[in-house]
This record gives structure tokens, sequence and C-alpha cells, in this order.
């Protein structure tokens, strides 16, 4: 909001439930942020790389409206100028929870979409031993303990680096948009991952055989519920539920087929919708709204998912463009989860320790070990990098044997091994 503010008006601002910036009209370059424990005078200028800096002038303690605007005029001033400026340090100790709660969050929560998880997977971990702190006295040596605790309780090297990776990124937006002056993580090394392999896991033959013999004895038993309850509003002359003559009884199968024959994930495979098939070039066009990317990416199908998704579209109420393809039965809007339906299957395939998201381990582990190249692999899988694809890099043997073969097919051309004598 923008306000011409008066000494009076600050000093009258309320801590709020949650935490917001006002523009003063008097000079547009000061902002004030109002945050749940502190208010704080900001000046925002852009600097040559054309990000916008929020450039910390000190608190309203230290500040009156009338100082801090002549120091607001006074820094763009001298950024104009070409100084280089210094951040103000302030007696104001910015808390990391009010630092994470009351601004990172904001700008997290509109730019990410998995934003919400995030923040509380930081919040579980970090909240009792560093929340309550203030950033700049936060020392690396503290966080080396916190690491070495969750290794002594057994925590996987990869789930510690990935909470480390979420607050230093935090941090490293604080330093940038000019919260903070350090970060205190900067040069905090991350451990070695060497328990990535384990991570991926996908299913043995013997497993697929099984979990496809449980989805249709699943099928078979909602479509016999369903005739024998029939029978029973029959004879009691009351309305039918409609019969299950389709391809499949219901929305699990055809999305275990797809998740299995795509590697798609299962946030995008809820939010997809009919309009995203294209059935004349066979792909699925993921919009970047529900990529885990942020990019459009396009999906290939091959002939069992283009004949599963025709078959569910003919049996599906509502196939229009905007339309959900696997809408929830319940309620008809997007599905939040299919937990209950996905241990059932598990269960009775006895199959332990695998997650609808191994689905898609799945699919990239069967391509790697057919011999498709790994970079390949990473455009049907949609990494941003060949890092998170060359986990299934040990799957495929053969094709690193026949790669140092190649070598030794030119000495055998050559005849280098033959006799000296004859």
């Amino acid at each position: 909001m923008k306000i011409r503010l008066t000494q009076s008006y600050v000093s009258s601002i309320k801590s709020p439930d949650k935490a917001y910036w006002i523009t003063d009209a008097g000079c547009q370059k000061l902002r004030l942020y109002v945050g749940t424990s502190s208010k704080v005078w900001y000046v925002g200028y852009r600097k040559e790389n054309e990000n916008y800096v929020n450039h910390k002038i000190g608190t309203v303690d230290e500040y009156t409206v009338t100082q801090a605007r002549d120091e607001a005029k006074d820094i763009t001033a001298r950024h104009k100028r070409g100084e280089i400026l210094t951040k103000v340090k302030s007696k104001h100790k910015l808390l990391l929870g009010d630092f994470i709660n009351n601004t990172y969050a904001e700008w997290r929560l509109n730019t990410h979409k998995a934003a919400q998880a995030t923040l509380n997977m930081m919040k579980s971990q970090f909240e009792e031993a560093f929340y309550s702190r203030s950033i700049d006295e936060l020392k690396i040596s503290e966080f080396y303990s916190w690491r070495n605790s969750r290794l002594e309780q057994g925590r996987k090297a990869a789930t510690i680096n990935k909470n480390i990776v979420a607050l230093r990124a935090a941090l490293n937006w604080g330093v940038k948009h000019g919260y903070i002056e350090l970060n205190p993580l900067e040069k905090l090394e991350l451990l070695k991952e060497y328990d990535s392999e384990v991570k991926v896991r996908y299913l043995s033959d013997d497993e697929r055989e099984r979990l496809m013999s449980a989805l249709d004895a699943r099928e078979k038993r909602i479509r016999e519920a369903r005739k024998n309850h029939n029978e029973y509003l029959a004879e009691r002359a009351r309305a039918l539920m409609p019969t299950l003559n389709g391809k499949f009884a219901d929305h699990i199968k055809p999305m275990v087929l797809l998740s299995l024959h795509t590697g798609i994930r299962q946030g995008s495979l809820f939010a997809l919708l009919w309009g995203d098939v294209d059935f004349k070039s066979n792909t699925i066009i993921m919009r970047a709204a529900v990529s885990k990317s942020g990019k459009t990416l396009r999906i290939p199908l091959n002939s069992v998912a283009v004949e599963l998704l025709l078959s569910w579209k003919t049996q599906s109420t509502n196939t229009v463009s905007e339309a959900l393809v696997f809408p929830s039965p319940v309620s008809g809007g997007m599905l939040n989860n299919v937990k209950k339906a996905w241990f059932g299957i598990l269960n009775a395939a006895q199959i332990e320790n695998f997650r609808w998201h191994d689905m898609r381990h799945d699919f990239a582990s069967q391509l790697v070990m057919r011999g498709v190249d790994l970079n390949t692999v990473r455009e049907l899988m949609g990494h941003a990098d060949m890092e998170m694809t060359l986990r299934y890099a040990h799957l495929a043997p053969q094709v690193k044997q026949a790669a140092v073969e190649l070598l030794a097919k030119i000495s055998h051309d050559n005849n280098i091994l033959k006799n000296a004598n004859s």
C-alpha cells in the first residue's frame, strides 16, 4: 500500500498477524516493513544487473519518518553517483524465524508451487534450535553440530542436505534483496550422499506381475460389488447405480498404468486436463503451472498410454478441454491423494517399500536397463540437468561394457595380439 507517512501514523501501527509493506507517498523510494515483531525502514533501488534491492536503513526506533526520508534520498543520490553502498548496521536484530515467516514466506508462496511444503520442512527442522536466534549471530559451527546430531539419529545425508539447501537458499535470497548482510551457511559444505543409490526403487519382474494381478483383482471386486449392490437395489425397487461397463472400474488402474508408462509426477497427474492430452502427436503437454520445473514440457505417450487414455475418455462424463482427466469420484474436483487405494494394492501384491513416486523411478530405470541413453532419459524425466539422472547410471553396466568394447574392436581389427613368430 502507498501512504504519506507521518510520525504519529507510524507509531500507531500495531503488530499484524502477517507482515506487510508500506510505500511512503512522500518519498516513493522509502518503504516501511511492518513485521509481526518489528518495523524497519528500507530504501529500494535497482543495481546494474537489474536486480531490485531493498537496502536497510534501520528501525523506527532509530529513525523518525523525516530522518528515514532524508536517509532514503541520500542513499538514492549516492547510488546514482555510482557509489558502492554498504549495508547499514542497525541495532535491530532480525530473527531467523521472523525473516522466514514474515518476509521470505510471502515471496516463496507466490513463486513456487511446493512452497508450503518447503516452509513446513524448514520449520520442523530448524525452528527449535534457530528460529528465535538473530541471523547475524548464527555461526556455521552450530549448523555442523546440528548436522552431526541428525546423522547420529540415523538421518540420511541426502535428507540433511535437502534441509540445509532449503535454508541456505532462503538466506541467499535475503542477502540478495538486502534484508540480511551475510549468509551464515554460505561456506557450509554438503555431505557426501553415499546413500543415493538406495533411493532408486523400481519393480522387479515378479513384483510387476503381482502389481498387475492386484490391479485386475481390485477391478473385479469393484465390478462385483456394484453388480451385487444393484441387485439389492432392484429387489427394493430403488434407483440403480450406473453399471461399470467401461474398460476400467474406476480411475486407479489407468492412473497407475499412465504413471508407469510416462514417469509423470503424481501432482501433475492429479492436475492433468483433457486439453493437455494431444492425441494427434501422442503427447501430454505439461503446463508450466503444474510442472515442477515451472517450464512447459512435452511427455511422449507410447501405444499403451494412448490406448488407456482413449478408453478412459470414452467412459468419462466430462471430456472438455478444461475438465480434469482424473477427477475425484467424490467431489468432482482435483484429487489430493489416493493413499487408501494404493496401499491396498501394494498390500494385496505383497510389495514393500514402494511409494507412488517410485513408479517414476521405475519408468527411468526400465529405460536405462534397456539401453536408452541417459540424456534421453533426462529429457523424458524433465530433469533440468544430468545430476538427477545420473542416479540411474549404475543400472546400465552393459552400456559401459559396450563402450569400452569399441576399443577392443580397434585392436582386433589391427590384429595387435597376433603371434610375433607367425
